[in-house]
Formats: structure tokens, C-alpha cells, sequence
């Protein structure tokens, strides 16, 4: 397996344990049985747990287009040093991206959106020069 593939794989491994944190925020707000009805649904979370539902949702936004780009370079055989290099810095920093989104950093948060934004640029560029 491909660097770039198996970054696909770890980052959607990552984006589907994320939901865990504000679920379990949302039991011990309202309770195991509550939190299975849509009752509780209205019942506001803690502020973290509020971020960390955004921050969730903010990584299967991004996942979607680095998964495809990952694997439209994969299958033009576009994958190289530079490909790799940014799926594993894309990875990176859309860990770092949840932990300052959770906490509440907006400087450290628009840094690694960024940061992770230019990552897919640069998969999208070596994909794009192989035409």
C-alpha cells in the first residue's frame, strides 16, 4: 500500500472514532436513557463538545476531497515524494486541527485548516502537471 493510501485509511479511521467525545459528553449531560430519544436532542452540550461535533463535521467535509484526490493520483499513477510527503502532513495536521478546535485555539485552527488545505493543493497539483 501507497503512503498516500494508507493515509486515506488512518485519517478515516481517525474521522470515525470523532463523534465518540461528544456523544459521551451528551450522555453525561442528559443521561444513557435520554440521550437514546430525540427529546434530549435540544439539550445544549458543554462548549467543547459543541466544537468537537464542528470539528467532526469539518473532517468528513475534508475527507472527502483528500480521499479523492488520493485516489484519482493513485490511479493516474501521479504519486510521488511530494504526494506522499502531503498526505502525511494533511494527516498531521488534521489531527492537530481537531485537538485546537476542541480546545478552542482559532489561531491554531485556521493554521492547520490551512495547512491541510494546501496539502490537497499540492496532491491536485502533481495530478494536474501529469496531463
Amino acid at each position: 500500500m501507497t503512503t498516500e493510501l494508507g493515509m486515506v485509511a488512518w485519517i478515516s479511521g481517525l474521522t470515525i472514532l470523532m463523534w465518540l467525545p461528544y456523544i459521551l459528553a451528551h450522555i453525561v449531560n442528559v443521561g444513557l436513557i435520554a440521550s437514546l430519544t430525540y427529546k434530549a436532542d435540544g439539550t445544549p452540550l458543554p462548549f467543547w463538545a459543541e466544537r468537537a461535533k464542528r470539528a467532526h463535521y469539518n473532517a468528513i467535509e475534508n475527507l472527502v476531497p483528500f480521499a479523492a484526490l488520493v485516489f484519482v493520483a493513485h490511479l493516474a499513477n501521479a504519486t510521488n515524494e511530494a504526494t506522499a510527503t502531503a498526505a502525511v502532513a494533511y494527516f498531521w495536521l488534521r489531527v492537530a486541527h481537531y485537538f485546537v478546535y476542541v480546545l478552542g485555539i482559532p489561531t491554531g485552527r485556521t493554521i492547520t485548516f490551512a495547512g491541510s488545505w494546501i496539502a490537497q493543493l499540492c496532491i491536485f497539483y502533481q495530478i494536474v502537471i501529469g496531463f
